[in-house]
């Protein structure tokens, strides 16, 4: 296994589009980075600044100012956010002005005065979006290293970047894409994942939310008296998420490593098989209408199951329940949210999170001043500005600024569950391979018993053998 050659370049596949192309503000004009900053008492102190360079201008009293030029992507968040956040930056970065452009199609924008030698310093732009900005950069070595960052005080406060940051958000091919410790992508807004339920509908029968699947399946068995359905899923595309935390929680962060990497073998391994066991058993408790309503056109159908107590879980991040809030439901419910159950005895409920990333090209010309902005992502203060629009940073104790469902949503990392991040590595195309159809795509199949599991196992052995060949 090449790991130093591995790119995360399917970090985000379709769930994680939805998420960032969600609703926000339509406008596509680059945002200004407000009025404030614009004193040269104590200059710049970057490299490029001190030797008067592209970034640097002259004063009236003669002292240097830095120009720092930002790139974000405008996602479901909306605009709004960040010029509040580089106004609180310059606030506190006397003599820095922030030169902001915010736009829902970054990469067009940016990429022509890229291309002429012109790079911002700061981008946020996550993997796996069509264009493949990021992933290009990366394959070109035009990233700068952020490793030193991590060692960097948060501006204004006594803490260590790494150590604000949710243990296992460091430790991934999100953030390493090289596979070699080193970080190049800085870990911005994220959405754990989950099971979601009706939290009234256990308050009402009494049951005690399960942390193992051998109490999933007994929930199962007890609920069936009364007519509830253990499960039921969205689409079959939820499988990810779902299958990425329980092959982490069956054998850990390198054996799930091993599987994104099609290692050799892996996926018939004794801990791939307990998962592709595990995820047959939930099918006979999956509500029977399920699979029929498996699809673009009716997935709600699904979700509403939970809503109106025909099933008690069902896989999904925590846009669901704004997707949901205009359906009718069940007198007495409250949303409820929780780890995907531990596979063996003993272990801890894993919760795997989509996140985008905030990155430094290399050819960026104020390099000193972009780390500093990119510490100061984590900062209190800046953590929340961007809570206020549900832009979630990955910072410990986050839950403390939140109310309400999110508070829940995003205490699940505070409650126990380790965090599991990552997805399949770039490969050169391979005709008729998709790993996610294949390994997510046949659940329907299994539910409905149309496929048997060893066929499904072998399957994805094939593809992954393939994929291995084409890995970059």
């Amino acid at each position: 296994m090449k790991k130093k050659k591995v790119l995360s370049a399917l970090l985000l596949t379709a769930m994680a589009a939805s998420l960032l192309a969600g609703c926000g503000n339509e406008g596509n004009t680059p945002a200004s980075g407000g009025d404030g900053g614009q004193s040269a008492a104590g200059g710049g102190n970057s490299e490029q600044s001190a030797a008067g360079g592209e970034n640097s201008v002259q004063s009236t009293d003669g002292g240097d100012e830095q120009v720092l030029k930002v790139a974000a992507f405008e996602g479901g968040y909306g605009a709004d956010m960040w010029s509040e956040v580089v106004a609180a930056f310059e606030a506190s970065h006397p003599g820095v002005t922030v030169e902001l452009t915010v736009d829902k199609k970054l990469e067009d924008v940016i990429s022509p005065s890229m291309k002429a030698g012109d790079y911002p310093d700061v981008v946020h732009l996550a993997t796996g979006r069509e264009a493949a900005l990021t992933e290009t950069l990366t394959k070109e070595n035009a990233l700068l290293p952020l490793t030193d960052v991590l060692e960097m005080n948060v501006p204004g406060e006594s803490v260590k970047v790494k150590d604000k940051i949710i243990p296992g958000f460091l430790d991934t091919l999100a953030t390493n894409p090289y596979g070699d410790g080193v970080t190049y992508y800085a870990p911005m807004f994220y959405s754990p994942c989950g099971l979601f339920y009706n939290a009234g509908l256990f308050k009402e029968k009494g049951w005690d939310v399960p942390n193992t699947w051998e109490e999933m399946w007994a929930l199962g068995d007890k609920a069936a008296e009364d007519g509830i359905a253990l499960f039921t899923y969205p689409t079959t595309g939820y499988f990810d998420a779902f299958t990425y935390a329980t092959l982490s929680s069956a054998g850990g962060a390198d054996f799930f490593n091993s599987c994104m990497t099609y290692e050799d073998g892996i996926w018939e391994s004794e801990n791939a098989s307990k998962v592709f066991n595990l995820i047959e058993q939930l099918g006979s408790y999956t509500e029977a209408t399920t699979v029929a309503n498996a699809n673009n056109d009716n997935f709600t159908k699904n979700q509403q199951l939970i809503l109106d107590n025909k099933a008690i879980f069902c896989p999904n991040g925590t846009w669901l329940p704004g997707e949901m809030k205009d359906a009718p439901r069940a007198d007495g419910f409250e949303w409820g949210f929780m780890a995907i159950p531990a596979v063996n005895e003993g272990g801890a409920g894993c919760s795997f999170c989509w996140f985008e990333q905030m990155w430094i090209p290399a050819a960026a010309q104020n390099q000193d001043m972009a780390k500093e902005f990119v510490a100061y992502m984590y900062s209190d203060e800046a953590v929340q500005i961007f809570a206020k629009s549900t832009a979630i940073q990955p910072v410990a104790g986050v839950s403390d600024y939140l109310e309400g469902d999110n508070k829940m949503f995003y205490s699940i990392y505070d409650n126990g569950a380790t965090a599991v991040m990552g997805g399949f590595a770039a490969t050169a195309p391979v005709e008729g391979v998709n790993m996610l159809d294949i390994l997510c795509g046949t659940v329907n199949s299994i539910v409905s018993g149309d496929k048997t599991v060893a066929e499904w196992q072998a399957a994805v052995e094939e593809a992954s053998d393939k994929l291995r060949a084409a890995m970059e």
